[in-house]
């Protein structure tokens, strides 16, 4: 049993090779990559380790129980020893997105709702910055759009490990799943008569990559500068420093324009462009997209949710697995691993059924 795993025992000895030598760490866009692969193997080679010891063991355990009833004991035991190894290694062979290790950036959009989907946008913007500091990681803001009332019609942000991480705990691997169009129901503070409304902003979930692997020609970009703004489209700079970039080739458009050089923005707005050229590319290629990144909606329409969160019944309900909780008050403070566990399960299981494995 996990026969084929071999090739992953040799890729671990190579990483191991590259992670002793002086060179790699001189490149921290290699140094990086070798890590949190070698983060990924780690577990499953200490399981097939363990899973050849157990085995060893049994076997050897069989051979002498007919002489000494002791072994006939130690036999029960390690049976129940190597099923929990078996089913642990079952789950972490199981096929995945290889971007599960990454960083992630994040875009939340506004939609339905005009000014109180702008202000349920920041509500989402803070509920997965504190989500963030629950897991120690770094959140950065690329670029925002505020409204008049404190809103967002976008913000951008990147999130970040510290360390290389297994991928059910890297960004990626566990932020994907908020991919989507996310529903609120509540009573806006532009209510004057007290009735509840249902509004919707959108999540667009990326992995972030690195320069070196998504190679950009200078010469399909145009670059427009100009002057930052905040709410109400008052000037809060002096100089030109906003940078939009669009890619000619895709269409796509970036902006950037909470640093204060353009060649900050510039840079800020390049590692979006870079994120989205990869999702792109994945999309397009239908046969290796997997299911979390086709279940991300690209546009803000309310009747392709995922997720609702109800104010007046402070419930929160996931409606791609039918996860329903009465604790929306706790997962806006960021407490939203029960949420992400739920999910994570199920595409586990998916996974699992997929390659034939499934429990």
């Amino acid at each position: 049993m996990f026969e084929a795993a071999q090739g992953l025992r040799d890729e671990f000895g190579d990483l191991e090779a590259k992670m002793s030598d002086p060179a790699t760490h001189s490149d921290l866009a290699l140094s990086r990559k070798v890590g949190r692969r070698y983060a990924e193997l780690t577990p499953i080679i200490k399981g097939l380790d363990a899973h050849r010891m157990l085995s060893d063991d049994l076997i050897a355990a069989g051979e002498l129980a007919s002489e000494d009833e002791s072994f006939a004991a130690e036999m029960v035991s390690l049976q129940e020893q190597l099923a929990q190894v078996t089913a642990k290694l079952t789950k972490l062979l199981a096929p995945r997105d290889p971007n599960d290790s990454a960083d992630a950036i994040m875009e939340i959009m506004s939609g339905a709702g005009g000014e109180e989907s702008a202000l349920f946008a920041g509500d989402l913007f803070k509920m997965y910055q504190k989500f963030a500091e629950t897991r120690s990681w770094k959140l950065e803001v690329l670029d925002a759009q505020l409204t008049d009332l404190g809103g967002y019609k976008s913000v951008t942000i990147a999130v970040k490990a510290t360390g290389n991480l297994d991928p059910d705990n890297a960004p990626y691997g566990v932020l994907k799943f908020e991919g989507g169009v996310h529903r609120v129901q509540r009573i806006p503070v532009t209510e004057s008569s007290g009735r509840i409304h249902t509004s919707a902003a959108g999540v667009l979930v990326m992995p972030e990559v690195e320069d070196a692997e998504v190679e950009i020609d200078e010469n399909d970009l145009r670059v427009d500068v100009y002057r930052a703004s905040g709410p109400g489209g008052q000037g809060v700079n002096t100089t030109d420093s906003a940078v939009r970039i669009t890619h000619l080739p895709s269409g796509i458009v970036v902006s950037s324009q909470n640093e204060r050089s353009q060649l900050q923005n510039k840079e800020q707005a390049m590692r979006v462009l870079r994120a989205r050229l990869v999702a792109k590319a994945e999309e397009e290629a239908a046969s290796a997209a997997s299911a979390a990144r086709r279940s991300q909606v690209r546009t803000v329409d309310r009747s392709e949710r995922v997720r609702t969160y109800n104010f007046p019944e402070n419930r929160i309900a996931d409606h791609r697995i039918g996860y329903k909780a009465h604790n929306l008050d706790q997962v806006l403070n960021g407490d939203l691993m029960a949420v992400v566990e739920a999910l994570q399960g199920a595409d586990l299981q998916e996974r699992l059924a997929a390659s034939g494995t499934a429990e």
